[in-house]
């Protein structure tokens, strides 16, 4: 039986079950969350949606709005399905163990919404993680593989939003420049004079091609180190404009 916390995000409004050793949801999480333009309606899905760190919170924030998550850890699966249960979601969330790209098959052109926080690294390109943190950071589905499998699921037009490293933007623009239009990139980084070092990326199913919008930086943190007005009202539950 894995030991697990019971945690809280968005000043104690979101419960979240996570494993005591292993991926804890993090700040690309609430990012992530923070991502999602605000709607009234519709199906949302994640994919790779782990204990539920991204989208719970989403479910919070979007609260008409009905959210499938897919996980192919089943035990992060129970976990999130506990996150559910915690926050009273069940009604309008539910979760899914299994592969992304094998689970989108039955599931064509449903979503409104469809958003990840894809593993970071190629199999192979850093030293193995720690117990329990293998599922999270290595990656099962190549970038190009995720977002085909995000694309799929979306509706014609619906906005696909990704959260990942600066340093695989090239990847990702690749991928969603071949099935996707109206991409709008957002650097993050910590504070201003230090490199972006995660990206929040949007396009939208497909669109035709044109040129990419690349926004002025959010940062985290003001100069001073303290939180910036945009990191605070990431962690606070509130949308990011882009």
């Amino acid at each position: 039986m894995t030991a697990t916390t019971q945690d809280t995000v968005y000043q104690g409004r979101v419960k979240l079950v996570q494993p005591l050793k292993g991926f804890r949801a993090g700040s690309d999480s609430l990012l992530l969350a923070a991502a999602l333009q605000d709607r009234d309606s519709g199906e949302a899905l994640e994919l790779g949606c782990g204990c539920g760190g991204a989208m719970l919170p989403a479910a919070f924030r979007l609260h008409g709005v009905r959210f499938t998550g897919v996980e192919i850890d089943a035990q992060m699966a129970e976990l999130a399905q506990a996150g559910v249960a915690a926050n009273g979601f069940e009604d309008r969330v539910s979760v899914e163990a299994a592969e992304a790209s094998d689970w989108v098959k039955r599931h064509e052109n449903r979503f409104d919404l469809v958003f990840a926080n894809p593993p970071y690294f190629e199999p192979g390109r850093i030293s193995p993680p720690g117990e329990g943190k293998a599922g999270a950071y290595i990656e099962s589905l190549d970038v190009a593989g995720w977002v085909k499998a995000m694309v799929f699921a979306a509706k014609p037009r619906a906005p696909v939003v990704l959260v990942h490293r600066a340093a695989e933007l090239a990847r990702l623009l690749a991928a969603l420049d071949r099935q996707t239009g109206d991409i709008t990139v957002l650097p993050v980084a910590s504070r201003p004079g230090e490199e972006a070092r995660r990206v929040l990326v949007r396009g939208r199913k497909g669109l035709k091609r044109g040129p990419v919008r690349l926004l002025a930086p959010l940062y985290t943190r003001d100069a001073s180190g303290g939180p910036s007005e945009a990191g605070l009202r990431v962690t606070e539950g509130h949308s990011i404009t882009w």
